[in-house]
C-alpha cells in the first residue's frame, strides 16, 4: 500500500528505543512474517467478534446510543445490523459498544482487555475509508493491532492497573487501535510512532462503570474510537507524542503505571518470535471473566455430584485477592444485567440454579428471580490470598442441608490459554449467537467469508455488505 502515508519522517525519533523498535517492527511485518496458526486463530477470533457484533446490536443500551448519536453525527460509516450509517468515529464507537454488549466478547486474564471490541470497528471504519484493503490487510492489521495492545498492557501489568480501579483495557486499547488502522494507512515507522503517541494520552476508563450504568458496555468504544482518531490525524502529518512508552515524566507507563510495576521491556521483547494474540480467551460464558472459574466450578458441582440448587444452605467462593473489588462487591435487587454480568456472586448463584451461564442467565427480564436471590443471599466471598495474576482461579465450597460439604476449585477454566476453545467450538458459539438474529444464509456468508479473509481480496467490501442489514433482537 504504497501511497502518500508513506512519505515524509520514515525513521522514529529513536529507532533503538522500545517504542522505536516497536514502530519499525509494524511497519515492515507482512502477512507471511506471521505464523500460519497465528493467521488460523485470528480469524476465528475475528468471526468470534463479529458474533458478538451482530448479536449485541439490537439489545435495549444499543438501541439507546444508536438513536442518541447517529443522528448527531451522520456520515457514511457502516453501522452493523441497523442499515444506518454514521460518521467514522461515531460508527468505531457504537459498533464497539455492540461487540461488548452482553459480555460475550473475547478477554484475557494476564493481559486484560477485549481485543474485538477496539480492533474491529477500528478496522471496519478504516475499510470503509478506503477500498484498496484486501482481505490479508485487513487480518494482518487486526493481528498486528492485537500484538500491540496485548504489549502495552503487559508492559503495565494489566492486573494491577484492574485492583487500582482503572478499566484496563480502555487504558491501553487506544494503542492496539491506532496500530491496527495505521496498518491499513501503510504508515512508516515515523507515522506509527506517532499514531501510538496521540493513542496514549487519551488513555481513560474507571471500572466504577459496573456499578448500575451502561456505560461498560462503550467504553472500549472509547479506546477504538481514540486509536481512530490517533491514526487519522497522524496520518495527516499531526506529530504525536515521542517515544511515549519511554518517557520518566509524563510517559504512558510512568503515569498508569504509577504504584505498581511497569516493565517497558515487554513492548519490544521477542517481536516476531512471541505472539499473544494466540493467547486471547474465548467465552464460553455470557460473564465478566473473572466470575469464569467460579461458574465452571457450579457447573462441575452440579452435575457431578447431582446437587440440587433447593438444598444448598452455604456457599462460599475464593477469588484472587487482586480481583475482589472488580467481582467480589455487594450486589441488591433490581439488579440489571451489567451487575449481574460482573458479578461473581450472581454468576455463580444463577450457574448452581440454571445449570447454565448464558444469554438467557442474564437477559434483563430474568435478573431478579427468587430462587437465584435465595443463593446470593447464602453465599460469601473473599479473597484467597493471591495476587490479581492468578485471577483465573476460584474455589467454591457448598454445605446442603443434609450435613454434606461440597468443594470444587478451578485454576484453569475453560477458554483460558491452558484449556482454548476449538476452532470448532468457536464456530459452535458463532452460529448460536448469530442464529438468534440472522437468517442461515447470511450467518453461512459470513462464516465462510471471515475463515478465508485472507484469501479474498474483495472480502472487506463484501463483509461491509453482509453487516449491514437489520438485525433482530436477540431476546424476542
Amino acid at each position: 500500500m504504497a501511497d502518500r502515508y508513506r512519505t515524509g519522517g520514515g525513521a522514529p525519533s529513536d529507532p533503538d528505543g522500545p517504542s522505536g523498535r516497536l514502530a519499525h517492527w509494524l511497519a515492515a511485518t507482512t502477512l507471511a512474517d506471521i505464523p500460519p496458526d497465528v493467521r488460523s486463530r485470528a480469524r476465528h477470533l475475528t468471526l468470534d467478534g463479529i458474533g458478538c457484533l451482530l448479536v449485541g446490536a439490537r439489545l435495549p443500551w444499543s438501541a439507546i446510543a444508536v438513536r442518541a448519536l447517529v443522528g448527531a453525527e451522520p456520515g457514511s460509516s457502516l453501522i452493523a445490523g441497523w442499515a444506518r450509517s454514521a460518521s467514522p468515529s461515531t460508527a468505531v464507537l457504537l459498533n464497539s459498544s455492540f461487540i461488548q454488549g452482553f459480555e460475550l466478547d473475547d478477554f484475557s486474564y494476564r493481559i486484560p482487555w477485549h481485543s474485538n471490541s477496539v480492533l474491529l470497528p477500528t478496522v471496519l471504519a478504516v475499510v470503509g475509508m478506503r477500498p484498496a484493503v484486501t482481505g490479508a490487510d485487513l487480518l494482518r492489521a487486526a493481528i498486528l493491532g492485537c500484538e500491540t495492545g496485548c504489549r502495552a498492557g503487559l508492559a503495565l501489568h494489566g492486573p494491577e492497573l484492574t485492583a487500582r480501579g482503572w478499566h484496563s483495557g480502555v487504558v491501553f486499547g487506544g494503542i492496539g487501535a491506532a496500530a491496527a488502522a495505521g496498518v491499513l494507512y501503510g504508515f512508516t515507522p515515523a507515522r506509527f510512532e506517532d499514531a501510538l503517541g496521540i493513542a496514549a494520552t487519551q488513555s481513560s476508563g474507571l471500572m466504577a462503570a459496573q456499578y448500575e450504568s451502561m456505560v461498560k458496555r462503550m467504553q472500549h468504544g472509547f479506546a477504538a474510537r481514540n486509536g481512530f482518531v490517533a491514526a487519522l490525524l497522524a496520518a495527516s502529518g499531526y506529530v504525536g507524542v515521542k517515544r511515549v512508552f519511554e518517557r520518566p515524566y509524563g510517559g504512558f507507563l510512568a503515569v498508569y503505571g504509577e504504584g505498581h510495576h511497569p516493565d517497558v521491556a515487554c513492548v519490544d521483547a521477542a517481536l516476531g518470535d512471541r505472539w499473544y494474540s494466540a493467547e486471547r480467551t474465548v467465552k464460553p460464558y455470557a460473564a465478566m471473566g473473572y466470575t469464569h472459574p467460579a461458574i465452571e466450578a457450579a457447573l462441575a458441582l452440579r452435575k457431578d455430584e447431582q446437587l440440587k440448587a433447593r438444598d444448598v444452605t452455604r456457599v462460599t467462593i475464593e477469588v484472587a485477592e487482586g480481583v475482589l473489588g472488580h467481582t467480589a462487591f455487594a450486589v441488591r435487587r433490581p439488579l440489571d444485567s451489567t451487575v449481574a454480568q460482573m458479578s461473581v456472586t450472581y454468576s455463580t448463584a444463577v450457574a448452581l440454579v440454571d445449570g447454565a451461564a448464558s444469554m438467557e442467565q442474564f437477559r434483563p427480564d430474568r435478573v431478579d428471580r427468587d430462587d437465584v436471590w435465595r443463593l446470593i443471599e447464602l453465599t460469601r466471598v473473599s479473597g484467597d490470598g493471591r495476587p490479581s495474576g492468578s485471577a483465573n482461579r476460584a474455589r467454591l465450597r457448598v454445605l446442603t442441608r443434609d450435613g454434606r460439604a461440597y468443594e470444587r476449585c478451578v485454576d484453569r477454566p475453560l477458554g483460558s490459554p491452558e484449556r482454548p476453545l476449538t476452532d470448532a467450538q468457536i464456530i459452535e458459539k458463532y452460529r448460536e449467537l448469530t442464529g438468534r438474529v440472522v437468517d442461515r444464509r447470511r450467518q453461512r456468508a459470513i462464516e465462510e467469508l471471515v475463515l478465508r479473509l485472507d484469501e479474498r481480496p474483495d472480502a472487506p467490501r463484501e463483509l461491509l455488505d453482509l453487516l449491514a442489514p437489520a438485525v433482530g433482537d436477540p431476546f424476542a
